[in-house]
């Protein structure tokens, strides 16, 4: 005799057998990242075109230290505001303003006007340092630290005859910058020159008069 089962059995809805989800085209192509934004050539943009001619003209024209007219032309570069060149034209323009007020700058003192010109030496800008040195020593023949400025300009630059004549009137006109000279790293390119070698430590007979009684003493 069968049995008769005790009630219905609950069943549990059957699991899905490693359901996918379901693939249209919008999951298969997925999102693609932003194309990059293309940079603007000459035919599509005019504008770029003028600018990139300013800048090429304006860097040009400060390596030939024309800085009114390299100002003019980057001040037009920030005014079109095209963003790839306007970082660079910024920088160009302000040491285009730097050079302009240096170049009207008044100076008190001889003092003052040689301590601008070193910091243009400091700066690589040997030209310009010379200019003014040169300056200074039109105005004041027997300025021994113009001498020793020029000296060092011109060993700096392997002007190295002019440099050893602009050091000897600098110490003929000051001992004491003999001296200076000796310790001073700028003048590294003359180290194994005799002559320099010769103006630093002179012969006892050599020295003026008051140098030489000082080393007896």
């Amino acid at each position: 005799m069968k049995k008769k089962l005790a009630g219905s059995v609950n069943r549990l809805p059957a699991k899905p057998l490693n359901a996918k989800p379901i693939r249209n085209r919008k999951t298969m192509a997925g999102k693609k990242p932003p194309a990059p934004p293309q940079k603007p050539t000459f035919r599509e943009d005019p504008g770029f075109a003028q600018a990139v001619q300013n800048y090429e003209a304006a860097v040009k024209a400060m390596q030939e230290h024309k800085f009114d007219r390299a100002k003019t032309l980057l001040e037009k570069i920030l005014a079109a505001g095209n963003r790839e060149l306007m970082d660079r034209a910024r920088v160009h323009l302000n040491l285009c303003n730097q050079q302009l007020a240096g170049a009207a700058t008044t100076f008190k003192t001889h003092e003052e006007h040689f301590d601008y010109a070193v910091s243009l030496l400091n700066g690589g800008q040997f030209d310009q340092a010379r200019t003014h040195m040169e300056k200074i020593l039109k105005s004041n023949p027997k300025a021994d630290f113009a001498y020793y400025g020029m000296a060092v300009v011109d060993c700096l630059t392997g002007q190295v005859e002019s440099s050893l004549k602009n050091l000897g009137e600098s110490i003929r006109l000051n001992p004491q910058n003999r001296f200076q000279a000796r310790n001073d790293s700028d003048f590294q390119n003359m180290a194994d020159d005799p002559r320099f070698t010769e103006l630093l430590y002179p012969e006892p007979t050599d020295l003026p008069p008051s140098t030489a009684d000082q080393r007896k003493r």
